[in-house]
């Protein structure tokens, strides 16, 4: 096969790292050969029992200290991991959820009680996170949500419905975003976790049928009254939320633009591998100076984004990536990796269009990728305000 690869970064070669990511190849490459992808894909989401396993192999929260349950990595274990789950295509397995989104948002701004309690069972798979941010009519815009969580004695209940939720139908700690002053706009937000087995008024509605992703349940959650503990509120004081959201937001757009990086190299690469097999006139497709060229401008931008990436993971790591740069490269890669699969599609003709083919599937997986954590648009907003 054709490879697309530039050297690791100085920040990724070391020797603990290097045996990480090789024993995470071996893992996944055992847990989830492609029949068991395909039946993910078969029944729209990842059965509960691999979580499990995951945890217990060790994958699950890999960047919390070792006081809460977990091995004591940091964010560089989580790239690997991102990584190497793209690569072997397990697009269903929302692990950046649950390692880089959900448990740093414990992690960093739960209380010790809070802490001490829930990370353990994130690590042991125990339990399986979701973030219900958006809502109906509340994408992007999240200061527009209208999910309530009102004071009732010691507790909130929660009243309202979230949409677009990943690890929709399988997830058991959910991190609410709601409303605990609906009066004082960003300042009345909160984050509250619901862990659905110790509640009632919780419904899970239907998986959404998408255009790509078919193994990740994406679903509709309902919250009817749902009524938890005071000590459910994600850092036991009111009016955080939104701050504790933005807080985290730069990381989950890196995220995004990661995989992106690795959807393009994969799609150039698959693209050689056609166009050198393929004949049309007497000459493989390659051979055609217009196939070369296309395929020069695609692994010309694709180097530019990993470049980049590679620049903030680095800034990740080091607590210097800011909200301006991730949202520079959640707009600019995933827009780039789009460009590139439409070519690479192209350059597999009338094949390219057809499901059995990889790119075919990638091609679908990639155009959500402009919309979520953030529309493109909201994108530029942000990006406009830092000029």
């Amino acid at each position: 096969m054709s490879t697309l690869t530039l050297p690791l970064p100085d920040f990724m070669q070391d020797e603990e790292l290097r045996m990480f990511a090789d024993a995470a190849q071996r893992f996944f490459s055992r847990a989830a050969p492609p029949e068991r992808i395909q039946k993910w894909v078969d029944d729209g989401q990842v059965e509960r029992e691999f979580w499990t396993e995951v945890g217990e192999a060790g994958f699950l929260g890999v960047s919390l200290p070792e006081e809460y349950g977990g091995p004591g990595g940091d964010f560089r274990h989580d790239i690997v991991l991102c990584e190497t789950c793209a690569r072997l295509g397990l697009d269903g397995f929302a692990i950046t959820l649950h390692n880089v989104i959900v448990s740093p948002y414990i992690q960093l701004h739960g209380t010790e009680e809070q802490k001490q309690r829930w990370l353990p069972k994130l690590v042991s798979g125990e339990r399986v996170c979701a973030i219900a941010m958006s809502e109906p009519g509340a994408g992007s815009d999240l200061q527009a949500i209208r999910t309530t969580a009102l004071k009732d004695g010691d507790g909130y209940r929660i009243n309202g419905s979230k949409t677009f939720i990943s690890n929709g139908q399988i997830a058991d700690f959910i991190v609410v975003v709601a409303k605990t002053d609906p009066s004082k706009g960003a300042r009345g937000v909160s984050l509250l976790v619901v862990e659905t087995d110790k509640v009632e008024g919780f419904r899970r509605g239907n998986k959404l049928d998408k255009i790509g992703h078919e193994a990740q349940d994406t679903s509709e959650l309902f919250f009817d009254d749902v009524y938890i503990p005071a000590e459910n509120l994600l850092g036991g004081v009111e009016g955080k939320g939104f701050f504790q959201l933005m807080a985290e937001l730069p990381r989950e757009r890196l995220i995004i633009a990661v995989n992106s990086v690795i959807a393009m190299e994969k799609a150039i690469n698959w693209t050689l591998d056609y166009t050198k097999d393929r004949k049309a006139f007497g000459q493989s497709v390659f051979e055609f100076q217009n196939t070369q060229f296309q395929l020069a401008a695609c692994k010309a931008k694709a180097v530019v984004a990993r470049t980049f990436v590679n620049d903030c993971i680095e800034k990740a790591c080091n607590g210097t990536l800011d909200n301006d740069t991730s949202a520079i490269a959640k707009m600019w890669v995933t827009d780039t990796e789009w460009e590139i699969m439409d070519a690479c599609l192209q350059l597999h003709g009338g094949y390219g269009y057809v499901n059995e083919f990889p790119i075919a599937k990638q091609w679908k997986n990639s155009r959500i990728q402009r919309i979520y954590g953030g529309s493109n648009e909201i994108m530029k907003v942000l990006i406009a305000r830092g000029l």
